[in-house]
């Protein structure tokens, strides 16, 4: 007997993220993506927009009309839009109230008013708080530190009370850093342009410094897209309770000094070296040292393929061959 057909929404749909998501998703019926692209990009699902297994609706997510209108007749949400970059926050001060906070109010409140009861949230390791331990899915008692953090805790929080006032089930599914292809945020596609900049600008010969902020000690829990599209629909399709929350992420972490000597491994510039700008944290409101356990997702059958250091040596790969446009990343498989 054939599964029921899920006619799935994506907000954020085209980005980084979310467009594995849909890769995974027009396997199981047609879904709508809608994102307002400021940081998305239509090529991403370009296969599935030609094959009608999906359609792109261009609109914010601020416009809670236009959502309402676009959300009507899916039977289910699946929100990962956001401020794509945590430092924007220190110059944006609104930016994470409105495309984080308000932004998932609106989608909740979209599928309360149009009947949509079923609701999964990207969430994030940063609403631990800048803390150590190793974090599991009931330890809060550390808030957040940035405005991103911020926002990803008052989501959530939302995501609860919309539950349990208005009858929704949801999904909230805090991720380890995400890496991989299609990226269009974090420091190995940072470090993977700056070299490429240094091989345009540098004189024939001259050396090259890759800057890092920080000490290179920064160590986090990064995980692979594909486990993360893997293991959001894990939980999606396991998880029966009226709230569901679950980390995912490795049980490992990787330095920033190794995701750096990566990519200066996988660029036309092998002999380039690493200037630290020094201090325990890249910015204001960066955790620099953060742990997750997977074991409440693990309980339910979910183990991720790739552990941390796995997963950044293949994301790296991923990306130098996107931005440099050749396999110069294949160095990595044998260091």
């Amino acid at each position: 007997m054939s599964e029921p057909t899920l006619r799935s929404f994506v907000i954020g749909g085209a980005g980084f993220i979310g467009s594995h998501l849909v890769d995974r998703l027009v396997g199981r019926g047609p879904v709508t993506v809608y994102d307002n692209l400021s940081v998305g990009k239509p090529d991403f699902i370009r296969p599935h927009l030609e094959s009608g297994r999906a359609v792109l609706v261009e609109a914010d997510a601020l416009d809670l009309d236009r959502l309402r209108a676009a959300l009507r007749g899916h039977d289910v949400v699946f929100h990962l839009a956001a401020n794509p970059e945590a430092r924007w926050g220190l110059e944006r001060t609104r930016l994470d109230l409105e495309q984080g906070t308000i932004v998932t109010f609106h989608a909740l409140e979209a599928c309360r008013l149009e009947g949509v009861r079923r609701f999964v949230l990207a969430s994030s390791g940063t609403v631990y708080g800048d803390t150590e331990r190793v974090c599991g899915e009931g330890d809060l008692g550390v808030l957040p530190i940035s405005l991103y953090g911020a926002s990803k805790l008052a989501g959530e929080a939302l995501a609860s009370a919309f539950v349990e006032c208005f009858g929704l089930q949801a999904w909230i599914l805090r991720f380890g850093n995400v890496v991989g292809p299609r990226g269009t945020h974090g420091a190995a596609l940072d470090f993977l342009h700056r070299l490429r900049t240094a091989m345009s600008r540098q004189p024939a010969g001259e050396k090259v410094e890759l800057e890092v902020l920080g000490d290179g000690r920064q160590s986090k829990p990064y995980l692979h897209v594909s486990d993360c599209a893997d293991g959001i629909l894990y939980a999606f399709d396991r998880a029966t309770a009226p709230l569901n929350v679950f980390n995912l992420a490795p049980p490992d972490t990787t330095s920033v000094a190794r995701i750096a000597e990566l990519c200066i491994a996988a660029s036309p510039l092998p002999q380039a070296t690493i200037r630290y700008t020094g201090g325990d944290r890249g910015w204001p409101g960066d955790v620099p040292r953060s742990r997750l356990s997977p074991e409440r997702l693990s309980a339910l059958g979910f183990r991720v393929r790739q552990k941390s250091d796995e997963a950044v040596r293949l994301a790296v790969a991923e990306l130098a061959r996107e931005v440099f446009g050749e396999p110069l990343a294949h160095r990595l498989r044998f260091e």
